[in-house]
């Protein structure tokens, strides 16, 4: 084989074989074929697609690019949760405890921040001293102790997706569905887990802009999961506005914090419910999901989620001190006001604005000293759907800097008020 010919077949939209696909995916993995030609394939790929055969045969090439963590000394059904990305997306701080601490496994590795959505292991950092990459063995034996482990992506699965993504990001082919469900379901089949739930975020901080889009993307991981003889649920969510009220990583932490002592935002704890509801449920640890959800609430009740929460902290060498008392993590010496302009109903955050204007921020990475680690980000004070007057205060932006005119007319600008009233749902679809 040759990689032009590849390149030539998918650009004038012939359907790849198996073999060919692998021929690229693990030339290029092992330097035998160069960025250019993959790029080619790549842009090839964006513009003809891929039929649901090609991107299984993509996904697995990817899959079996590098190794397959074997998770079958843990006993008992071993889950993990996976998110698009998205803004003030804190999910898996509530969800992975709430499940642990029933007797299920969590056995997650989570990425880093991409564009303007934070990731996982940023806010997971942001705890002093939690660590983020143990090792394989110490992976499977904390799961194995205290029923849940959180660490970094390890860099010996799916090789190949490191390198094609950052390839991808600088040749403007992330947007592709068949690309992204590859990209995800490759590492987290790679993780070896038995159920993975997928929160695919749909709107303007996603990216994937329409449910038309999002759902042909979680029906298309679904059955790449299924292929490989994996249970996969894919919950559309929406993305319009930003998740919770907080955003940034210390922020972000906090807001998980008091979601796991019954006090979190509507929107982001009715998510982390249902999310942890659909595991729980497909563990077969509850009959029905009215049962599933019922148990999830029990454990934020009762505290066992966020004394879990602790424990995850401490077994990974973090001050579980912070998860009771999140007042330890430092004020930003300026927290500025976001005031309304107009009266009227909030019609939409715009989330990908939002996420953008933390990013200026620092999102949480900014420091006074080396050992500090602030608040830096946005707290909304106001959802989509509320009511608000002129003169009111709309969110609040928390810096290290007293210079923020650009991040507050970016703040400003993301709201849209109107006169008439304004409702919308969270959870759009879930797919099976």
């Amino acid at each position: 084989m040759r990689a032009s010919d590849i390149i030539i077949k998918k650009r004038d939209g012939f359907e790849l074989t198996k073999e060919e696909i692998e021929y690229m995916v693990l030339g290029y993995t092992n330097d035998l074929i160069p960025d250019y030609q993959m790029s080619a394939f790549l842009m090839a790929v964006y513009f003809k697609g891929m039929t649901d055969a090609e991107t299984a045969n993509l996904t697995k090439a990817m899959l079996y690019s590098g190794d397959i963590l074997d998770l079958s000394s843990i006993d008992g059904i071993k889950v993990d949760k996976h998110s698009t990305g998205g803004v003030g997306d804190k999910t898996t701080l509530v969800v992975g405890p709430i499940v642990a601490s029933l007797g299920i496994k969590v056995a997650k590795m989570s990425g880093r921040g991409l564009g303007h959505t934070g990731g996982t292991i940023d806010k997971l950092e942001s705890i002093p001293g939690y660590n983020v990459n143990l090792s394989e063995e110490e992976f499977i034996n904390q799961v194995k102790e205290i029923g849940i482990a959180i660490i970094g992506a390890s860099k010996s699965l799916a090789p190949a997706d490191k390198k094609m993504y950052a390839l991808r990001d600088v040749t403007g082919t992330v947007d592709s569905i068949p690309l992204i469900a590859s990209s995800i379901m490759s590492k987290k089949l790679a993780a070896g887990t038995d159920i993975i739930v997928l929160d695919v975020k749909v709107g303007s901080g996603a990216f994937m802009k329409t449910i038309e889009d999002a759902k042909k993307l979680a029906r298309l991981m679904v059955d790449v999961g299924k292929s490989l003889n994996k249970k996969v649920i894919a919950m559309l969510t929406n993305m319009n506005d930003p998740l919770g009220y907080a955003v940034g990583n210390n922020l972000e932490v906090i807001e998980a914090i008091n979601t796991l002592n019954g006090n979190g935002p509507k929107d982001f704890t009715d998510l982390c419910i249902n999310a942890s509801a659909e595991l729980i449920l497909a563990s077969g640890y509850a009959n029905s999901l009215d049962e599933a959800i019922n148990l999830a609430k029990r454990q934020i009740d009762n505290k066992e989620a966020l004394n879990k929460l602790a424990e995850l902290v401490k077994a990974q060498y973090g001050d579980e001190s912070y998860i009771y008392d999140p007042n330890k993590f430092a004020k930003t010496p300026f927290i500025i006001p976001i005031i309304s302009y107009e009266t009227g109903y909030i019609h939409s955050i715009d989330a990908l604005t939002i996420g953008n204007a933390s990013m200026k921020l620092g999102a949480g990475r900014e420091k006074l000293s080396d050992k500090v680690n602030h608040r830096v980000g946005i707290v909304l004070n106001k959802k989509t759907g509320e009511y608000v007057t002129k003169g009111e205060t709309l969110a609040y932006i928390h810096s290290i800097n007293k210079d923020n005119d650009e991040v507050i007319n970016m703040v400003t600008s993301s709201f849209i008020i109107e006169a008439s009233e304004f409702k919308q749902e969270l959870i759009l679809d879930v797919i099976k």
